[in-house]
């Protein structure tokens, strides 16, 4: 026993003589105080005291370099053409034609996210629409021109495509993990001062009946978002792009700590399908409806506020074909619950035209179960 004492004791001394020796020469490497260096060179050679490099606690610089290569900077140019009272005039048409003064152009900033080493970016469709001109400026400071892919209006997603190829495309994550109060950074180019990225929380998930887009289903975060910002990532302690920031609410124009995202889930979606096809193709049955209000609950003596009363339908269409009535309430899709319209119409939108869906309604008290065959939405149908 006493043997194996006095080695203890001899390794404790050899270690603490190291720990001496290194804490002299690299007081880094052992954390230890602050070391002694010289500003200037020469005779005027100033003595200062330099604090060693530490790990920030609570530091997100990881996340923040992982994601900051895929975000880019967008600028669009479109022209605008002049109302000039010499552009109705029959004589002077006759001479210019259509080659008239509308070298007016409006400028307009946004961010985008490289998703593809092969130059695909996803954006806001609001940041790209009707651009004649669009630019892309890479974090790295590379410019190119980049061209529109596709667009899908309804939830406000543009994929557009750069001519360069290895690029640093940020790493999908899954939004379906996401939780209220989960940290999150914003990264774009807000006001077009350069790329900047935010910090926030996750303040709430599924945000709907915004009026903001046809078919909402926002994270909501409290991350500074400010005009430029749009089309930019929304990612993750990780550096995994969660959603793709989109709109604000604001009574100022700036940030007061409420703003949306749209998940990657759905942005992946529309992605792959532009990609594809070059357009979005959804689900539709053809009704209307609306939401059912403490009121609208009490005159159908329904137990709960859940559902969407089918207010009309089209028809001939597949739900009027399946004998879905006004009147009825939608009260489940393929066993999923339909919490409102915008709910049903999410729901039915992710459904592929042709397949055949278990729809739960109620009429005159009693539930009963239908099989629709999902149609192909119509462009722009505001009609579910």
């Amino acid at each position: 026993m006493r043997r194996y004492w006095l080695l203890f004791a001899q390794i404790v001394t050899v270690a603490l003589a190291l720990w001496f020796v290194l804490s002299a020469v690299r007081p880094d490497w052992a954390g230890g105080p602050a070391r002694l260096a010289r500003v200037g060179s020469g005779a005027g050679a100033v003595p200062v005291l330099q604090a060693p490099p530490l790990p920030t606690p609570g530091s997100y610089s990881g996340a923040a370099a992982r994601a900051m290569p895929g975000v880019v900077n967008i600028f669009t140019r479109k022209a605008l053409r002049q109302n000039h009272p010499l552009l109705n005039d029959p004589f002077f048409r006759k001479f210019f034609g259509d080659r008239l003064p509308d070298q007016e152009r409006q400028s307009s900033l946004g961010s985008g996210v490289i998703v593809s080493p092969d130059g695909y970016i996803l954006t806001n469709n609001h940041v790209v629409d009707a651009a004649d001109d669009i630019e892309v400026v890479l974090a790295d400071g590379r410019k190119a021109a980049a061209r529109i892919v596709g667009a899908d209006p309804e939830t406000d997603l543009a994929v557009i495509r750069v001519d360069l190829r290895g690029l640093p495309a940020v790493t999908l994550g899954q939004s379906e993990r996401a939780r209220v109060g989960d940290v999150v950074l914003a990264i774009g180019n807000p006001f077009g001062v350069g790329q900047t990225v935010t910090l926030g929380i996750i303040s709430a998930l599924g945000r709907n009946n915004l009026r903001i887009n046809d078919i909402e289903n926002f994270i909501q975060t409290d991350a500074a978002i400010n005009f430029g910002n749009s089309g930019g990532a929304l990612v993750d302690t990780n550096g995994n792009l969660i959603g793709i920031n989109s709109a604000i609410y604001s009574q100022t124009g700036g940030s007061v700590g409420i703003g949306f995202a749209i998940p990657v889930s759905t942005a992946k979606a529309v992605l792959e399908a532009i990609i594809k096809d070059g357009r979005v193709v959804r689900g539709w049955i053809g009704v209307e409806s609306q939401d059912i209000t403490p009121e609208l609950a009490a005159s159908f003596g329904l137990a709960r506020e859940a559902g969407a009363i089918i207010a009309g339908v089209v028809r001939d269409g597949p739900a009027y074909r399946a004998g879905i009535r006004p009147g009825d309430i939608l009260l489940a899709i393929d066993g999923r619950p339909v919490g409102g319209t915008n709910e049903m119409l999410r729901l039915i939108a992710e459904l592929p035209p042709g397949k055949r869906a278990t729809m739960t309604v109620l009429r005159k008290d009693r539930e009963a179960t239908l099989d629709v065959t999902i149609g192909t939405r119509p462009p722009a149908a505001r009609a579910r």
